[in-house]
């Protein structure tokens, strides 16, 4: 097949919002003779799976090798076309001939590079649009020294004219502004084509919008279209623009869209906007020496950062932005696809857990421990995953050497720490960083959503694998009973009954109870036949039911005890020492439960936990969602 006429290349870095509707919309192009590029330096997002299905080739880069210039590079020199087409990854078409009037003027030998017009799109911020609108108007322009200006996210340029000048790969950006100079100066032209239009979408913070601006502000002065005269004047500049804007706003007549609390929440934000700008642009003109210092550069270059909900105190949470730590050997980072509500989570909310009154957890706490994801990052020294296998974690983390680790007593670990509870952050988060050695690889088609019940269920596991272990015959089919129908008292008579046995579950609630109709578990709303059971399972940690199982349950019982908070009450054990009675204890998991629940899950009804399904925004809902015990199990959807 012969070569195409037009390499589109485009960067990305966790681009998997906007990605997909640039790739379809390029496949809509009148223009068709091209193929796709996509240079992805280090997405956590599923942006390689996107290229991987869409593009026409992946090439991925380390972060830590990133630069504008670097990656541009990259891919221009695999590219197989004669013209070189840069777009950015969150832009937009205008229509159908955007491709076709981008290139259009390089069939000019002397034309060196195109660049487009860039529309604000519904997202954008009202003085950003405005910065858009005045600096790519409606008139085409051949741009002429000392006018040196181009912009790289709609872009076209020759690959003949690239193989003698790539663009700089030292920049923090405005490496289009170079690349247009050099060819500019050497009486080439460059040409702005307003009807190669695209909408360029901005869903930057402002965090990271100082970012930008300052590198770009670093920039210019490095390739000496700026210096530090300018920042003199900048602020000016931008209150000039302010002003612009507000009257923009108010005629010819936006406003009469709108009412006055309308225009004082643009007036804010535009404020804002032009604040930051100006402060980051200042900064950036006079701090030209950031140039040396690799790290400094990795910093600006990329925002590592995701949303999280943290707590911060008792009844103090909130979901914010979250700097994304370095992966270090050993470690994984996971992108979190579902967390599933644990009323851990509400007692730390509200400060009852036991461990954050006796100073073993602190805060600030990202919780959640029940929750599936993919791996996006992995550290030297992890070998058994790899980048998008589907995951799940280990809540309780132990540190692998002590004297009880190495008898494989973890719990009794003096520094374990417990995932979303104690000592590292969970998974009421965008990703989540954690020892490779707790994470346990799903089967490819793994249903991620029911996969952030493998946690409870691994609970489940071990405290019926300890209950199982007081059995003599192991083999015989026993009559059990379950006390409470929550999610954990669910799970267990759901396995018991896997295992053979005959079930009997018991809670107030009737909802809960209904949710096992025609599965042949028995159901009941109250106590009475406690002592018809040699097998209990107590889940609800109530001490009522605890004192009435303890005394009315049948000589030579074993008591299962999953439930937790039980508070302080005043029980008497002589009814279980004259009675021959036996108490087993048990909490969280190991990675052999986790195991053995990734082989279960699949095998036992679990519709019922999926009734309910919260973005992770709405996390306070969530929480007063589990608390009413109206749902089963009230999950989060994080990716």
């Amino acid at each position: 097949m012969s070569a195409p006429e037009i390499s589109v290349v485009i960067r990305t870095f966790n681009e998997a919002k906007f990605l997909p509707a640039l790739l379809d919309a390029l496949n809509l192009q009148i223009f068709q003779d091209f193929e796709t590029i996509i240079v992805d330096s280090g997405s956590l997002d599923n942006t390689r799976e996107i290229a991987l299905k869409k593009a026409d080739k992946l090439l991925p880069i380390e972060s830590h090798d990133f630069t504008f210039g670097h990656s541009l590079n990259i891919g221009i020199q695999s590219a197989a076309g004669k013209y070189i087409v840069i777009a950015s990854a969150h832009t937009l078409p205008f229509n159908r001939h955007w491709l076709s009037k981008l290139i259009e003027p390089l069939d000019d030998h002397k034309t060196a590079m195109v660049y487009g017009r860039q529309l604000g799109g519904k997202s954008s911020k009202f003085s950003e649009a405005q910065d858009m609108r005045r600096t790519f108007g409606p008139q085409r322009t051949v741009l002429r020294p000392p006018n040196f200006f181009a912009n790289n996210a709609n872009s076209a340029i020759r690959k003949d004219l690239w193989r003698k000048h790539p663009f700089d790969e030292t920049l923090l950006g405005l490496e289009d502004i170079e690349w247009a100079k050099y060819w500019m100066e050497r009486d080439y032209r460059v040409i702005y084509e307003p009807e190669a239009a695209l909408y360029h979408i901005h869903e930057e913070n402002w965090r990271q919008i100082r970012r930008r601006y300052y590198r770009e502000a670093v920039a210019a002065r490095w390739i000496g279209i700026k210096g530090t005269k300018h920042a003199l004047i900048t602020p000016l500049q931008e209150a000039a623009r302010l002003l612009l804007d507000w009257g923009t706003f108010l005629y010819p007549g936006e406003a009469k869209q709108s009412d006055a609390m309308r225009f004082w929440e643009t007036a804010r934000e535009s404020t804002r906007f032009r604040t930051n700008k100006s402060i980051s642009t200042i900064k950036g003109l006079m701090d030209g020496g950031i140039m040396d210092n690799p790290n400094a550069r990795e910093k600006i270059l990329f925002d590592r950062s995701g949303r999280a909900v943290v707590i911060h105190g008792v009844g103090e949470a909130r979901f914010e932005e979250t700097e994304i730590p370095q992966v270090k050997p050993g470690e994984t980072l996971v992108r979190v696809a579902y967390e599933a509500v644990c009323a851990t989570d509400i007692d730390i909310y509200e400060g009852t857990l036991g461990y954050y009154k006796n100073g073993t957890a602190m805060y600030p706490i990202v919780p959640g421990h029940e929750f599936s994801g993919r791996v996006v990052e992995v550290g030297p020294n992890v070998d058994h995953l790899k980048v998008g296998d589907p995951v799940v974690v280990e809540c309780i983390q132990s540190c692998g050497s002590c004297e009880a680790c190495q008898r494989e007593n973890w719990i009794a670990c003096k520094q374990r720490a417990e995932l979303g509870v104690i000592g590292r952050n969970g998974g009421y988060a965008e990703y989540v960083v954690v020892p490779g050695r707790y994470v346990h690889r799903l089967p490819k088609d793994f249903d991620l959503k029911k996969a952030c019940l493998c946690e409870p269920l691994a609970v489940a596991l071990k405290g019926l694998k300890r209950l199982r272990r007081t059995w003599r015959d192991r083999k015989l089919k026993r009559e059990v009973a379950v006390v409470g129908a929550g999610s954990l008292g669910h799970l267990c008579a759901r396995i018991l009954q896997h295992w053979g046995h005959h079930v009997m579950v018991m809670d107030r609630n009737p909802d809960r109870l209904a949710y096992f109709k025609g599965s042949g578990i028995d159901v009941s709303d109250n106590l009475a036949g406690l002592g018809d059971f040699e097998n209990l399972v107590e889940v609800t940690g109530n001490p009522e039911a605890l004192d009435a199982i303890l005394h009315e349950s049948p000589a030579g019982a074993r008591i299962l005890l999953l439930g937790l908070p039980y508070a302080h009450g005043q029980y008497t054990f002589e009814n279980i020492v004259a009675y021959d009675k036996m108490i087993v204890g048990s909490v969280g998991s190991a990675a052999k439960h986790f195991k053995m629940a990734i082989e279960l899950l699949p095998q036992i009804d679990t519709t019922f936990f999926m009734e309910k399904i919260l973005p992770i925004s709405e996390y306070a809902r969530a929480w007063e969602l589990a608390k009413s015990q109206q749902y089963l199990k009230v999950i989060l959807k994080i990716d």
